[in-house]
């Protein structure tokens, strides 16, 4: 009789493309999202949880390809006794489910309707270094409303995000431009054909890379790229390029000869001059909201999507330099961007809906913070109460309730208590502040032992034998004042918000 076989174990590793976050991270973009969300709400934007899961059909626009729904998607097809059940996707963005929730609930909501979303994400690509398909976005968005002063408050508000969150002035910028602009542009080109059309802007956005005289090159016959290799242009006669080059060159001193220079750049299009004038009066309503060009420009350099934007455009640029896994020292970059989106709601009414509305990216923000020291590498654990006597679990507990009452993390170890000695690595290894100790003696004398495990380690690295007499690490102290002990080792070591620097 032959064995039966085993069923293999399943491998203890995660997807492909996904990863773990463990408590530190977690904590910290916990705290992050609610500082981002005090700012929201303090704007007056309304919080929004819309379901993980969409039909196909409501996220079709932007699907890569409708035809084969889980390519770029995670998708799958409902059962049904036909076989011709709905297709269902996880979320990709937050904006498409912002739509579908609009046009179903438009007649219960305000209008405008100003919503903030904070979650995951996903999206079935192909994952790299630092490329995951699941990851967090926060977005707010206002829907309903045409006025350029919904344009100028979002980047306001995202200035004052980046700031709330510990990114100081002068360390990022806001930059702003206008599709309609670009289609100025194009049409002072005499460019109609929407192959070419596109060909031109994704030459535009290779300016800050190539410079004036490789956006020339690339608009004509082409160059070779650092590499030799040589890339083919979208074949502009030099005249037609011209426009391009205006509008590539056109930022001036300030926001006035930008828009001029954009003015003369656009020609006679009447699609054109309507862009400008929105950037003339985004720049307006900032100015007078004290938002100056250290915090936010008009940039004409921006160029974001453009099969999916009908308007102003945007982006948050951190300035500051970092070095890459190479050791080159490069600027940080994007970390957020939006814009106006009329034609998204249409797609389910049948009438056009203006929106605009800016997505963060939550796990490049964080990383910028971890740059800029304003976030620490690791958790603070809690206080742990050790366990002399396990007979004693219940005075245990009553000490860790009042150190959870006084608001203080803390814990009883719940391990094997017999090896005292590990305890104490049990504290270290969850990174604790403080141990607290009571044995017998302890307990008949009314004291306790409250161990500061952060000095006690800095002794133990740096302190000759004298300094460690001078500057003991363990505090005798009556048990009533156990609280009052704890709470001084904790503001000593700056831990009031152990979670966030």
């Amino acid at each position: 009789m032959a064995k039966p076989k085993k069923t293999p174990r399943p491998k203890a590793e995660t997807p492909k493309g996904f990863r773990d976050y463990f408590g530190a991270e977690v904590t910290q973009r916990t705290e992050m999202l609610r500082k981002i969300a005090g700012v929201y709400h303090r704007y007056g934007f309304d919080a929004l949880e819309s379901s993980a899961v969409e039909t196909v059909e409501a996220l079709g626009k932007f699907l890569p390809d409708v035809d084969r729904p889980n390519e770029g998607v995670f998708a799958w097809q409902e059962a049904d006794d036909d076989g011709k059940g709905d297709w269902m996707a996880l979320r990709y963005d937050l904006t498409a489910p912002l739509a579908r929730v609009y046009a179903q609930h438009r007649n219960d909501l305000p209008t405008p309707y100003r919503r903030f979303a904070m979650g995951p994400v996903w999206r079935n690509e192909k994952p790299g270094p630092g490329r995951y398909r699941q990851f967090y976005q926060c977005d707010a968005d206002t829907v309903g409303t045409a006025a350029m002063a919904a344009d100028a408050e979002i980047c306001a508000m995202l200035s004052d995000t980046l700031e709330e969150v510990g990114i100081p002035r002068g360390d990022y910028l806001v930059r702003v431009n206008n599709r309609k602009v670009l289609n100025g542009v194009l049409e002072a080109m005499g460019v109609t054909d929407e192959g070419q059309a596109a060909d031109v802007l994704r030459t535009i956005d290779k300016f800050d890379k190539v410079g004036e005289a490789g956006v020339r090159e690339l608009l004509g016959k082409g160059r070779l790229d650092a590499s030799g290799a040589y890339i083919d242009g979208v074949g502009l006669a030099e005249a037609q390029a011209e426009p391009v080059i205006a509008f590539l060159t056109s930022k001036g001193t300030d926001a006035a000869e930008t828009l001029a220079n954009l003015r003369a750049a656009v020609g006679e299009s009447a699609v054109g001059a309507a862009g400008v004038d929105e950037l003339g009066q985004i720049a307006d309503l900032l100015a007078a909201g004290g938002y100056g060009p250290d915090r936010i420009v008009i940039d004409p350099s921006v160029v974001r999507g453009l099969g999916y934007y009908t308007g102003p455009v945007f982006e948050a640029e951190l300035t500051f330099e970092i070095l890459d896994e190479k050791g080159r020292k490069r600027q940080f970059g994007s970390v957020a961007g939006g814009g106006r989106y009329d034609g998204l709601v249409k797609r389910f009414t049948g009438q056009e809906v203006p929106a605009v509305g800016v997505s963060i990216g939550v796990d490049r923000l964080l990383a910028a913070l971890r740059e800029k020291g304003r976030v620490t590498g690791h958790d603070v654990g809690p206080v742990v109460v050790t366990v002399m006597d396990r007979d004693r679990m219940a005075d245990y507990q009553a000490m860790v309730s009042e150190l959870r009452q006084a608001g203080i993390r803390a814990e009883v170890y719940l391990g094997n208590p017999k090896n005292f000695g590990n305890q104490l690595k049990y504290a270290d290894r969850r990174n604790s502040p403080v141990a607290v100790i009571e044995g017998g003696d302890e307990k008949a004398a009314g004291i306790v032992q409250v161990k500061d495990l952060i000095l006690g380690a800095q002794i133990a690295e740096n302190a000759t034998l004298e300094e460690w007499k001078e500057r003991p690490s363990q505090f005798e102290v009556a048990r009533g004042d156990l609280v009052a002990k704890v709470r001084e080792i904790l503001a000593a070591h700056d831990l009031d918000e152990p979670e966030w620097d």
